[in-house]
């Protein structure tokens, strides 16, 4: 009896660095490059009122290049009992915050694998002061909001110090929300009473 051999090629392995696929990412680059139109994202998220200060933030899916894509997600947010509330769940400050911490964190998780720098922890802290005059209607002259915020970057890897300041600096040129909380946005309001 002959064994058949076999000679199947073997599919190559995706290059992941930090759980990230670098070759799906570079692709994303390329496509981007090609058609700056591939690259135009838009997030919707509607948020209910779930009594008291708890609110529920639902996500049904983003727009990616042209294309719907169906993603389902609630987020639920809520008060300390201190300012109202039953401190069930994170309140918007932290929500704010967390999302700012997040997506700076995957600009650094992005960064270092497309460097092929290998992380073996990454922790940001983020921090702010909010007067509660301003948002009580007590103090006109008090933002109701933040006026500074400060984050620390806690970063441990096979990087050199000069790889990870530059890392930081790309980070911080590149991060939707640190441009978003960084700078003012424009924000259209519309009231419709029902």
């Amino acid at each position: 009896m002959v064994a058949k051999t076999s000679t199947a090629t073997k599919l190559a392995e995706p290059n992941v660095v930090n759980g990230i696929n670098v070759d799906d990412l570079f692709a994303l680059i390329e496509d981007v490059k090609r058609d700056a139109a591939k690259g135009t994202t838009n997030w919707h998220v509607t948020t209910t009122w779930q009594g008291q200060t708890r609110s529920r933030a639902q996500v049904d899916g983003f727009e990616i290049g042209g294309k719907q894509v169906p993603r389902r997600f609630s987020i639920d947010i809520d008060e300390p009992c201190e300012i109202g509330g039953t401190n069930r769940f994170a309140n918007p400050q932290e929500h704010l915050l967390a999302a700012l911490n997040a997506c700076v964190m995957v600009g650094y998780v992005a960064q270092c694998a497309v460097r092929g720098i290998r992380l073996d922890s990454l922790e940001i802290e983020t921090d702010g002061t909010i007067d509660l005059r301003g948002f009580l209607g007590l103090d006109p002259t008090v933002p109701p909001g933040y006026e500074s915020l400060s984050y620390k970057v806690r970063i441990k890897g096979s990087g050199t110090k000069e790889q990870f300041a530059e890392i930081h600096q790309a980070v911080m040129a590149t991060s939707p929300n640190f441009h978003n909380v960084s700078r003012p946005v424009d924000l259209y309001p519309t009231l419709i009473v029902e």
